[in-house]
């Protein structure tokens, strides 16, 4: 029987984003999950029906972890101009790369993904959601921009910010600062007349 007691369950994933990090998928068992979050043997498997949903949790999981309704709120205030674009994007790296430990999660579950067509279609529906969120929410800022643009900074941000953890020592801080200082005027200066939804069919 699965249980729900949601801080637990919480618990058990937060251990689960915690062994991916450090183990990998094929490290992700039910009782490396328990070792990790402290609990009596078995308790995991009490929480999640089988291995799979545990992966697909622990992603969505590295997600809830991500969202801050305070920055979400701070986007609509302020100037709607190209150097609130460029804060914004500095504080979204800085902010996925304070929680490396769910972002080399999210990796290894793409990785797992190859192998796993269930948790490929999970994981393609959950980041495509991320992806057209982030392009509603940038429209509705009113800042410059749009969802093309959008998209190709989640691209480049998010390839940096694996570079950043990953090669840590690739780039100084402050040529990272720079790219992306860089690559959001770049994009900017590059703006179609009409603007552009990318999922737009």
């Amino acid at each position: 029987m699965v249980r729900r007691n949601p801080e637990r369950r919480a618990a058990l994933l937060d251990a689960a984003i915690e062994v991916l990090a450090r183990e990998g998928a094929r490290g992700l068992t039910f009782r490396a999950v328990d070792q990790q979050a402290e609990v009596p043997a078995g308790t995991a498997s009490n929480y999640f029906a089988n291995r799979d949903d545990l992966l697909k949790q622990a992603g969505e999981r590295v997600y809830e972890r991500l969202v801050d309704e305070d920055v979400l709120a701070g986007g609509m205030a302020g100037p709607h101009d190209r150097a609130r674009v460029t804060e914004l994007m500095h504080e979204l790296v800085d902010r996925v790369a304070a929680f490396p430990t769910g972002f080399l999660a999210l990796l290894e579950l793409r990785l797992e993904a190859t192998r796993r067509p269930e948790l490929r279609e999970v994981l393609t529906s959950r980041i495509r959601a991320d992806v057209e969120f982030n392009v509603d929410y940038h429209g509705k800022t009113g800042l410059p921009g749009d969802g093309t643009m959008v998209v190709l900074l989640w691209l480049a941000l998010n390839w940096l910010i694996m570079e950043r953890l990953l090669l840590p020592d690739l780039f100084t801080e402050q040529q990272r600062s720079d790219l992306v200082t860089a690559l959001v005027e770049r994009l900017l200066d590059g703006q179609p007349d009409e603007p552009v939804h990318p999922f737009e069919r």
